[in-house]
């Protein structure tokens, strides 16, 4: 029991940070109706970004203290997400409202290559580290219930911690505040938001924002745990069946699609993989978000749609 306890909790924080990345689509898509292929090198450019603006400033400014330097890096990240959500509003969103779903869904492809491109210009093709004082050991909790008690990652806890504090203030925003609302009426109906005066450019701005600082805070966590290279940017491909599971406009269907996938994924690599060959991990969350699209297709959570004729 304490090792099945152990796999269950391990998937739990895996499943947190798949949830996080996952948000970033549900975020957009919650306020622009536009599903973000780019999501996935939103984190990677963020992390990137972070990543290099912690090793610069200490040289530029003269200092060196950590603290300070990923404080800075991370401010300067975060604004370098709201530079990116501007230009993507200016040079491709804005010249697209009240486009079909498909032109803006390749769109987001291109500023995906875009991001990917202007990544490896701006901060380079290396791999590179974050270090944020995440603690890295170990611990061991239940001692007394359990024979040599359950192993935990402490690492894993305090991102799952970070993951859970940001996605409750994110569900506050949408459903308590002027904003909020104003992003979700804009997702509902383009024109019919515009026609009651709720300014289109600046809403996708700030929802492009916002899912930019969801890209940093997944990027950092990521980058802390696997240093920050491009592969990292494939990460978004697992958050993808976590979308599809908990629904595309449902904040709470991300998080629980996440767990679902991240305990799934891991109890049955354990319990499984001896008799299936192994590497189940790679492809559970795809034949379980099959399963549900044949069931439920719009997840569940996310709204069922009706057009009347």
């Amino acid at each position: 029991m304490g090792f099945f306890l152990e796999t269950v909790f391990g998937g739990l924080m895996a499943g947190m940070l798949y949830a996080l990345v996952a948000l970033g689509f549900v975020l957009i898509f919650k306020a622009s109706g536009v599903f973000n292929f780019a999501q996935g090198a939103m984190v990677l450019f963020a992390a990137l970004a972070m990543a290099r603006f912690a090793e610069w400033f200490p040289r530029w400014l003269g200092f060196d203290s950590a603290v300070l330097a990923n404080l800075l890096a991370f401010v300067a990240a975060a604004l370098c997400m709201v530079v990116v959500a501007w230009l993507v509003e200016r040079l491709a969103l804005r010249r697209l409202v009240n486009q079909e779903g498909i032109t803006l869904l390749m769109a987001t492809l291109g500023i995906a290559n875009v991001l990917d491109s202007a990544g490896q210009l701006l901060f380079g093709s290396a791999t590179y580290k974050i270090d944020i004082g995440m603690p890295k050991d170990p611990m061991i909790v239940l001692d007394k219930v359990f024979d040599g008690g359950l192993l935990l990652s402490k690492e894993d806890m305090f991102a799952a911690v970070l993951a859970a504090a940001l996605v409750t203030t994110l569900t506050l925003f949408f459903q308590k505040t002027a904003t909020g609302r104003a992003l979700r009426a804009v997702a509902d109906d383009h024109q019919a938001a515009q026609s009651i005066g709720i300014p289109l450019a600046r809403i996708w701005v700030i929802v492009w924002s916002i899912g930019g600082f969801v890209a940093l805070v997944a990027g950092v966590i990521w980058g802390s745990k696997l240093g920050v290279q491009y592969s990292i940017s494939l990460v978004a491909l697992k958050a993808f069946p976590v979308v599809i599971l908990g629904g595309l406009t449902s904040v709470p269907g991300a998080i629980l699609g996440g767990l679902i996938i991240g305990v799934g994924e891991k109890v049955s690599e354990i319990y499984l993989g001896p008799y299936l060959g192994g590497g189940i991990e790679n492809w559970f969350a795809y034949v379980l978000a099959l399963a549900v699209l044949l069931v439920r297709p719009q997840g569940l959570f996310g709204d069922r749609i009706i057009d009347r004729v």
